[in-house]
């Protein structure tokens, strides 16, 4: 813990007047971690990872979720220094005091978020939505955005009210994945040794790093919270154990249902696949309803684009308001007391995105960016050491942000 003092103006942002609602405890801000990490693609690429990897796709996830905890305990830090609305472009614009820096991370933060709301919005409209009504899916993500952008307007409060409702929808929904798992290996029914197995006439080296760069957009989500800190109560005590726990438990669940889905399908009927976990419901030895599934499926899909498009908006007005972004974008609703500005420019670009976009490639764009923005954070680390604030704050052991640059660099 670092009780100093301050000693630059940047670390005086926890005495700005409070616009925002402070409507996020210490729970809320669990459930919202893990709600945006478990609804960010383990639904739609299990079955891509796999035809990176093979067979052994829970190794990819393993990678990457050691990547996401060093980068993790970094944001921990900078969060509980500098508890404000805008994140890494926050920590940026404290460190290196270039205006143009800090636009370009605000803007790779807030494009990944939009690069990921788009492919969460057009998963929604795949096999899992086929499941009920067969509508264009382009047209079924576009209806989607439309409601998650009214969600995100009607209040902070409101939106991660119900995030909880649907984090532990999509939590029982991996759980029951998890379970067809247990049923399969003591009824002998699923194949244990095709979750060891990688692709023939590859490095395995190389398949798992490919495997790691694409399923880290699985565990994403984490970073996204830091943008809602000027919303939250107490942050500088909450953030470490929400942001670490929320990780953790979204990494554990991860590795049993990423184990089952190679154990109980053929990896390239996953890798076929728009709907991957559907294929494990269906050919496991569990009698789970296929329509139950996809319901589930559709609410964790939904619960990642709106935490995307929070985090978005919440990044914008963050970036306006300290003058690196047009001050429009800071404007803030009198009644909801949301950035409603920001938030419809949020759902508009995100619109152009589903119509121009797939899953795929949206996924990769994200993960690339937010690469770029992890090793700024974990720069701006050592960077800001030299910056001493009033209040206490988490500090992460030196060793964790150096591997997070190495890392993400390698990825």
């Amino acid at each position: 813990m670092d009780d100093g003092r301050d000693r630059n103006n940047g670390s005086q942002a926890s005495e700005q007047p409070e616009r925002l609602r402070r409507g996020i405890g210490q729970w809320l801000l669990i459930f919202f971690v893990v709600g945006d990490i478990v609804g960010a693609g383990i639904y739609a690429l299990v079955g891509q990872v796999g035809a990176q990897v093979g067979g052994a796709i829970w190794v990819a996830f393993l990678l990457a979720l050691i990547l996401a905890v060093f980068t993790a305990c970094s944001y921990a830090e900078l969060v509980t220094k500098y508890p404000r609305a805008g994140g890494t472009a926050t920590y940026a614009h404290n460190a290196f005091k270039v205006p143009f820096v800090s636009f370009m991370v605000a803007f790779a933060v807030a494009a990944s978020s939009l690069f990921s709301a788009a492919a969460l919005s057009r998963a929604f409209g795949g096999d899992y939505l086929k499941q009920f009504i067969d509508v264009p899916t382009v047209l079924a993500a576009l209806l989607l955005i439309f409601v998650v952008g009214l969600i995100n307007f009607w209040g902070i409060s409101e939106s991660v009210r119900i995030n909880v409702v649907f984090t532990i929808i999509e939590v029982i929904g991996l759980l029951l994945i998890v379970l067809i798992g247990i049923v399969a290996l003591s009824t002998g029914s699923g194949e244990p040794s095709r979750a060891f197995e990688f692709n023939e006439g590859s490095s395995v080296v190389v398949a798992i790093l490919a495997g790691a760069a694409l399923s880290f957009y699985a565990l994403i989500g984490f970073e996204d919270s830091v943008n809602v800190a000027e919303e939250t109560q107490n942050p500088s005590r909450i953030y470490p154990r929400a942001l670490l726990g929320g990780l953790l438990i979204a990494g554990v669940i991860y590795l049993l249902v990423t184990f089952t889905a190679s154990m109980v399908v053929d990896t390239q009927q996953l890798a076929s696949s728009t709907g991957p976990l559907l294929e494990v419901v269906r050919e496991g030895p569990v009698p789970i309803p296929t329509q139950l599934f996809s319901l589930i499926a559709l609410f964790a899909v939904t619960n990642g684009a709106l935490i995307n498009t929070i985090m978005a908006s919440r990044v914008f007005y963050g970036m306006a308001d300290q003058g690196v972004m047009p001050s429009i974008f800071a404007r803030v609703h009198r009644g909801r007391r949301t950035p409603w500005v920001s938030i419809v420019f949020t759902i508009l670009v995100v619109m152009i995105l589903i119509a121009t976009g797939d899953i795929g490639a949206l996924a990769r764009a994200t993960v690339l960016l937010l690469l770029f923005v992890f090793i700024v954070v974990n720069v701006s680390v050592f960077v800001l050491r030299r910056d001493r604030v009033e209040h206490q704050h988490f500090r992460t052991p030196s060793v964790f942000p150096i591997l997070g640059i190495l890392v993400s660099l390698g990825l």
